[in-house]
């Protein structure tokens, strides 16, 4: 690599880096290139010279946040082996990613979907490699129960997804609600991990009650 292309390259690492730190602390409405390029200590020509404009800026480091968090929590994920793990895991994403101002941080990114037209599409990105992993996870984990055959992974994971970001949301305005949320997820986990320590026959009977009731 030569010595132009690796500045290149650190000017967008700390313009990305900077789109995320002035989203997190000033909000969306006072993100622009004036203060993307004070926090990232470098010219705001620079914005327009590596991205062409500010939402395109703010695209990629919508895009570049989620794929480094997602790479963070990877190996934790991997190591899941049950529904109830994987909602604890959960719980221990949320409070890590609030710590760290990533939940202040994907409300304005979704506040700012509403009015940045290139901010819509890279959220969605950005959530869909959560969802991937999330229904990895699943995928995995539900097939030594008896409701593996019965549950669509894909959906699911997106529901969990959605679940996870409502709260996240929904905690800034009533934190003790939003933990009673997270319990009850869990609660549901409990019921999950009951199935997965029934026995064999017990396991083939509930089996057939599921199949039965889809009949229906």
């Amino acid at each position: 690599m030569s010595p132009e292309t690796a500045k290149s390259l650190e000017t967008k690492h700390k313009l990305l880096e900077g789109a995320l730190r002035t989203l997190t602390e000033q909000g969306i409405a006072k993100t622009s290139a004036r203060t993307v390029a004070a926090a990232a200590g470098v010219n705001q020509a620079l914005v327009f010279y590596h991205f062409g404009s500010v939402d395109e800026l703010l695209a990629a480091a919508c895009r570049y946040g989620a794929e480094k968090a997602v790479a963070r929590f990877r190996p934790r994920l991997a190591e899941v082996g049950s529904l109830s793990e994987l909602l604890t895991v959960g719980r221990e994403i949320h409070e890590q990613e609030r710590s760290g101002g990533h939940v202040a941080l994907l409300g304005q990114l979704l506040a700012g979907a509403q009015t940045h037209e290139a901010l819509g599409p890279a959220t969605a990105a950005g959530l869909d490699l959560w969802i991937a992993e999330i229904e990895r996870v699943l995928v995995r984990v539900l097939a030594a129960t008896p409701l593996g055959e019965f549950t669509d992974p894909a959906g699911l994971a997106r529901a969990v997804a959605a679940s996870f970001v409502g709260i996240e949301l929904y905690e800034g305005v009533d934190a003790a609600g939003a933990q009673a949320a997270l319990g009850a997820l869990e609660q549901l986990g409990a019921l999950v991990a009951a199935l997965e320590e029934l026995g064999p026959v017990a396991q083939r009977a509930v089996r057939h009650r599921l199949r039965r009731t889809g009949r229906r």
